[in-house]
């Protein structure tokens, strides 16, 4: 069955759609701009984080002890992790995953133990399934058990080999080395939330300086029915999938209607993007290039979707979306949103 979501018309006129979604590149059909690009906006990221991350880092840290020592005290500082205790506590699972060593992965655990998948990422939101059967949850959470017990570490917990109770100095070391472990995998989601809510900031402040007008989220607002000079942040739009009978939402982090729009035009279509290091980008930039797709298979080649890029992404990131079709604009070169039409 073909999907039940009509592409919309677009009224523009063929130079209109070229200038704003198509032909000549702002910042894609520019390789010679990349370089100096790339170094000003990893400048850029390191500077925020260096001023952001630590504030953050020790937010984090003071959550993730207190965490720590609850698991402590009701594991009995680790010299008892039965099944009932697991039952009691399940959200003592990420401490406990962080007291092994090494450290085990929510996955690694998982094929460790040889249990199943969904008993431990409920766990991990400090619940059980609730339609798991009670002896196979026993049974599980027995595995889990033993293997948290078999590979708790002994360099940090020094009194499970020697068979004493800890001294106040022992057990304290070792919360704050699970603590920083925790940590550690906890602090990122918060700089990533933050960079994004910082990018947004920039989006609105440049967009109000024009004379723009941002729409209350959570009033039912329609993408190709803005009036023209608003935005709208965290907007799902919907896009047909093949073969499929209904539409799916794709989430748009700012969606622009321009001043000078007419009835049947599309907006400008904005994600906000920031990474702290290469590798990660290169991972997952077949998403955006997905979106993009699915898109224009369902509205029209004219939608324009760009990304706002801060951080550290390379030529190879950026000549894969621009083989894609997809342009940019650098945060710390704002201003080329006024080439979108803005």
């Amino acid at each position: 069955m073909k999907a039940s979501y009509q592409p919309i018309k677009i009224n523009w006129k063929s130079d209109g759609c070229e200038k704003m979604g198509g032909g000549m590149g702002i910042n894609r059909d520019k390789p010679d701009l990349w370089k100096d690009d790339i170094a000003r906006s990893v400048h850029m990221y390191n500077d925020w984080f260096i001023k952001f991350a630590p504030e953050a880092y020790r937010a984090t840290r003071i959550k993730s002890t207190k965490t720590v020592e609850e698991t402590l005290k009701v594991t009995e500082n680790l010299t008892n992790i039965k099944t009932e205790v697991l039952r009691n506590n399940p959200s003592a699972l990420p401490t406990l995953r962080m007291s092994t060593c090494p450290p085990l992965a929510v996955d690694r655990l998982i094929g460790l133990a040889g249990v199943s998948k969904n008993l431990v990422k409920v766990m991990e939101r400090g619940n059980l399934p609730s339609r798991m059967a009670p002896d196979e949850l026993e049974s599980d959470l027995a595995r889990i058990s033993q293997m948290i017990e078999k590979m708790a570490d002994p360099d940090i917990f020094v009194w499970l080999a020697q068979k004493h109770k800890p001294s106040k100095e022992e057990a304290y070391r070792a919360a704050v080395i699970v603590a920083d472990r925790l940590c550690g995998a906890e602090a990122n989601p918060i700089v990533r939330n933050a960079q994004e809510k910082r990018q947004l900031a920039a989006i609105a402040a440049w967009l109000e300086t024009r004379g723009y007008k941002q729409l209350p989220s959570g009033n039912g607002i329609k993408f190709n029915a803005m009036p023209p000079g608003t935005f709208a942040f965290r907007l799902n739009i919907p896009v047909g999938r093949e073969g499929a009978s209904k539409s799916i939402n794709i989430p748009i982090d700012a969606v622009v209607m321009r001043k000078t729009a007419r009835p049947g035009d599309l907006p400008l279509l904005i994600e906000a993007k920031s990474a702290g290091d290469f590798t990660n980008v290169n991972k997952r930039r077949k998403e955006e290039a997905s979106k993009i797709n699915q898109l224009r298979h369902t509205h029209g080649k004219c939608v324009t979707y760009i990304l706002f890029l801060c951080g550290y992404f390379d030529s190879g990131y950026l000549g894969y979306e621009a083989a894609e079709g997809m342009d940019w604009v650098w945060e710390h070169r704002i201003d080329d949103l006024e080439k979108f039409g803005l």
